[in-house]
């Protein structure tokens, strides 16, 4: 099964390379450093051959949720190296902002075999953690025989997976049977995991990690930050933050907006792309629909801007400036692409909006609504409606915001819970002594 596996993934990728080639070339998508997905790791990634704790992470929201998870990491496994790898370059460019706070980032290779032992004979883990979704059988496999412990954090197994899943469910059990600790969000995830082959006794129920990543303080967190000089100009102005949007959703939202500027004039729309790709479509299609849009790296903290729409074309940035929104959107909920974590805003105490596809937030998308802590759309015709509402009502906004704030400090601890089932398979401190025992047999004989 695993040949077949592998045979699989080999046509896939290569079935694929037309596809990222011209992402590639015409639409600028990097595609990050490609030996390192074949396993060819910097000798800069680990030098001196040192145990480490492997964390990966694919994208930007399982790079933030893994944030706090590392901070701890450190501390608990001093001696060991602390890495991270991703998938997409954009995760990559968040984990390499984290600075001291982890030794090194890479990519993670292809599953397989081969790439797979490269990868691990550099990176040398005693711990390989793995952030939502991330189940790779080859990889697991070979950490299982090398004897590395592994673990599923703030694990999630969403319906189009889990469908996939069933069918191969025999193979399925094999691969789960590989990792160590199985920390899932919730207990319908759970039940998932254990529906396909999951041994009991590993599976925990945890929370979502995301609670945890986003930093408590409110309004004041960020004062004097840096980046927020660069929007000193939108003043008590109404603000629209329109947060991680995907293709077909900046036109309704651009007509929306041109709506609540005939009653609010000096409005203003900060439109954070979720791709770096689409910063300069999201920009043509802002001036397509008559507006002024200035790029956020074109702004100045010295002089105010005569646009009103902004494109932030920068990474890293978005969660600083929900402080300065009126209204959030939150995007990839008006398309079919499940939408986008909800929790940033709220830790702000946000009036939080978002569209009828929320699938990949779900449950958190369910309890803020029935908790009164966001409104969802049943499509983007409701969009200026609701704009110019809450726009003009700061009681409903405050009531949104305070709700959603409440339950983030509610739902924290998934963070502790994740940790205590990762000390369970490498409990801290006996690591560092079985690797000195190891060196200390090595060089008495």
């Amino acid at each position: 099964m695993y040949l077949l596996y592998s045979v699989s993934l080999c046509v896939y990728c290569i079935a694929l390379l037309p596809l990222i080639g011209y992402r590639s070339l015409w639409q600028g998508k990097s595609i990050g450093r490609l030996p390192d997905r074949f396993g060819r790791l910097p000798a800069a990634v680990n030098p001196a051959h040192q145990r480490s704790v492997w964390v990966h992470a694919v994208s930007v929201g399982e790079v933030l949720a893994a944030k706090p998870l590392l901070s701890r990491l450190r501390s608990i496994y001093p001696n060991h190296r602390l890495l991270v790898s991703t998938t997409t370059a954009t995760g990559q460019a968040v984990a390499r902002q984290f600075g001291a706070s982890v030794d090194a980032t890479f990519y993670a290779p292809l599953d397989l075999s081969s790439f797979v032992a490269r990868t691990l004979d550099r990176v040398k883990p005693e711990l390989l953690v793995l952030i939502d979704t991330e189940l790779w059988p080859n990889l697991l496999r070979a950490c299982q025989r090398r004897g590395v412990k592994t673990a599923l954090v703030n694990g999630r197994i969403s319906d189009q997976s889990y469908r996939g899943y069933r069918l191969v469910r025999r193979f399925m059990r094999r691969v789960l049977d590989d990792v160590d600790r199985m920390c899932a969000q919730n207990l319908s995830w759970s039940k998932r995991l254990l529906a396909l082959g999951a041994s009991p006794d590993r599976v925990r129920v945890t929370g979502s990690l995301k609670f945890d990543a986003v930093s408590p303080g409110g309004a004041d967190l960020h004062v004097g930050d840096r980046v927020l000089q660069y929007f000193e100009f939108v003043g008590e102005r109404p603000v629209i933050v329109a947060a991680s949007t995907m293709r077909g959703e900046e036109p309704p939202l651009l007509r929306a907006f041109g709506k609540l500027r005939r009653v609010h004039p000096d409005a203003v729309l900060i439109i954070a792309p979720r791709h770096p790709e689409r910063f300069d479509e999201a920009r043509e299609i802002a001036l397509d629909h008559g507006c002024r849009v200035v790029r956020r790296t074109e702004l100045s903290p010295e002089a105010a801007p005569s646009a009103e729409v902004v494109i932030l074309d920068t990474i890293g940035e978005l969660a600083r400036l929900f402080q300065l929104a009126t209204v959030v959107f939150v995007g990839g909920s008006l398309v079919p692409r499940g939408g986008h974590n909800l929790l940033e805003p709220a830790v702000f105490g946000k009036a939080i909006i978002f569209g009828p596809h929320m699938e990949n937030f779900a449950e958190i998308a369910e309890t803020f609504i029935a908790r009164g802590g966001a409104l969802q759309l049943g499509s983007d015709a409701e969009l200026a409606g609701v704009f110019e509402t809450l726009v003009a009502d700061p009681v409903r906004r405050a009531s949104l915001g305070a709700a959603a704030q409440a339950l983030v400090e509610a739902n924290r601890g998934a963070l502790g819970r994740s940790l205590d089932a990762l000390a369970e398979v490498l409990p801290p401190g006996s690591a560092s002594r079985q690797t000195t025992a190891r060196s200390i047999r090595v060089v008495s004989s």
